[in-house]
């Protein structure tokens, strides 16, 4: 199909833009701004500030039927930005969260005047998770492992294009098998929607295996949690994503496995880390 974006200058076209995308996007005038920006080649925040001495490009209409069609704005314009850094996503990997940041700000609470060296992420997808982690500590070295030969090539890439390739060694693997060592820190975020869930909106572009995990959407935790106590360094923790009503269920599997667990809540109050530590003496985390 093809969008009207209007015959004026650029706030108009965001304006009409905005209107059109309100029936595919909860967020319709962020996107059609990023949309902007990005066929103009600008940031987003210098496209705000030139707006009014600039002219619509000729291929934001085609931005905008890929958006309208229900392609996320991220596989669109190839980055997405996520804690301090920028990733390039493509279809091989999920899209960077806002609700993933809760894990990297779980790690921060807990190394408070201290940092973690050697760092573990599982199921690494764009390299989200363990790039924003070692951006944040400068002195620390990493290990992304993920079953998709397409995502490791993006992790490595933005790790590249980061300056953090000297730091972070992404290599194939089922989640933690045959991992040696011990890690100050692990990053998790496995696939965990139920197989009869009916999905909607971005997701339904993202693939399947980084998604769904079984009929509970708990077969990934099953397989994780008996290896952790083996990989997390005295002092040290594992940051686990979960779903919103998944505590329950996925902290029962973590004590099973002789670790002490709380949870942490994402911006909007759903439960959405559960951090996993050695029990003190005491028995407390």
């Amino acid at each position: 199909m093809s969008v009207n974006i209007g015959e004026g200058g650029i706030p108009d076209a965001l304006r009409a833009a905005t209107v059109q995308l309100a029936v595919a996007s909860d967020t319709p005038r962020l996107d059609a701004e990023l949309l902007m920006a990005h066929a103009l080649t600008l940031s987003r925040n210098d496209l705000l500030l030139r707006q009014r001495d600039l002219s619509v490009p000729p291929g934001f209409a085609a931005l905008l039927d890929r958006r309208l069609a229900g392609e996320p704005v991220a596989y669109i314009t190839g980055f997405r930005d996520f804690w301090t850094i920028s990733l390039a996503v493509t279809p091989h990997v999920l899209i960077p969260r806002p609700d993933s940041e809760t894990l990297i700000e779980a790690a921060v609470a807990h190394f408070a005047g201290r940092a973690p060296q050697a760092i573990l992420d599982l199921g690494t997808g764009s390299g989200a998770l363990l790039l924003a982690a070692l951006s944040e500590w400068p002195d620390a070295n990493g290990l992304g492992i993920d079953a998709s030969s397409g995502a490791l090539a993006v992790a490595q890439g933005n790790a590249e294009r980061l300056g953090l390739a000297d730091r972070a060694t992404f290599q194939s693997g089922d989640w933690a098998q045959g991992v040696d060592g011990q890690f100050d820190l692990i990053l998790i975020n496995p696939p965990y929607i139920a197989r009869s869930v009916t999905l909607a909106g971005d997701v339904l572009h993202e693939p399947d295996s980084a998604l769904f995990a079984g009929v509970e959407g708990l077969d990934d935790y099953r397989r994780i949690a008996p290896d952790l106590p083996r990989l997390i360094a005295p002092g040290g923790m594992a940051a686990i994503e979960i779903g919103y009503d998944q505590k329950v269920a996925v902290s029962a599997l973590l004590v099973d496995a002789g670790l002490a667990v709380r949870a942490l809540q994402d911006l909007a109050g759903h439960d959405r880390c559960l951090v996993a530590t050695w029990p003190q003496r005491d028995g407390t985390a």
